[in-house]
């Protein structure tokens, strides 16, 4: 499968904002309290381009060398931000904090205090979900439950930070009971760092095989590409 064509992209975001609406109504939620962050990797400006013609405004791209040169192109759109979702590495701090909005991985002390000393203060303070693994996989990143608490205490005094909420990416499943056991628990601890007063407000889980899931479990922002974009090519993860 290719990725969608330029004249798909419209008609695919408007089923997929279908999708999130009948989830969120299942779930008795407001659908207006489920964001859309439209997951642009391997994708070429263009496609992101149309995408915003259509009325999508939050993009996520995993990989600083491939975003840089579309934010180029696209310059100062209106209301358009840039989401970093990718693992992050300490040489790739400065060019995220002076480049993104948001930041869905920070995962341990040393990024949080880069990014927080390298964010510009012309800019408003950079948005931060802490990433959360769940499951043993030696290959994911992610700070285990247990370690978050102590995490968002950290980065919630920094000066340049805002830390906004918590985001996961658990193992596959096909059943969706399985896929809701995750995302519950992901809940459960954003419920517990907000009963100790952090306020979050955001839950960045689901992608484009399990977003329906997510929502019933309370996600408040899903982040989907192949929904929208078409399947990436082979040589992209």
């Amino acid at each position: 499968m290719i990725r969608a064509t330029l004249e798909s992209i419209s008609q695919n975001l408007t089923a997929v904002r279908v999708r999130i609406r009948v989830a969120a109504e299942q779930a008795g939620r407001d659908p207006a309290s489920v964001r859309l962050l439209a997951v642009s990797k391997a994708c070429p400006a263009a496609a992101i381009i149309k995408a915003y013609a259509a009325g999508q405004l939050e993009f996520g791209e995993n990989y600083l060398q491939e975003a840089l040169p579309k934010m180029q192109i696209l310059g100062h759109h209106p209301g358009l931000a840039w989401h970093f979702i990718g693992t992050l590495q300490g040489n790739k701090t400065r060019a995220v904090a002076e480049h993104f909005t948001w930041v869905h991985t920070v995962d341990r002390e040393r990024i949080a205090q880069r990014l927080s000393t390298q964010r510009p203060a012309a800019l408003p303070p950079l948005n931060i979900c802490i990433e959360v693994r769940f499951g043993s996989e030696p290959a994911k990143s992610g700070v285990m439950p247990e370690q978050v608490p102590a995490l968002a205490e950290y980065i919630s005094a920094l000066p340049r930070l805002h830390l906004r909420g918590l985001m996961c990416i658990p193992p596959p499943a096909e059943d969706v009971a399985m896929q809701r056991r995750a995302f519950r628990g992901l809940w459960e601890i954003f419920d517990v760092l907000n009963r100790q007063g952090h306020g979050l407000d955001t839950l960045s889980m689901g992608m484009s095989g399990d977003f329906e899931a997510a929502i019933l479990e309370g996600a408040t922002l899903v982040r989907l590409g192949s929904a929208i974009f078409g399947a990436r090519p082979s040589n992209h993860s």
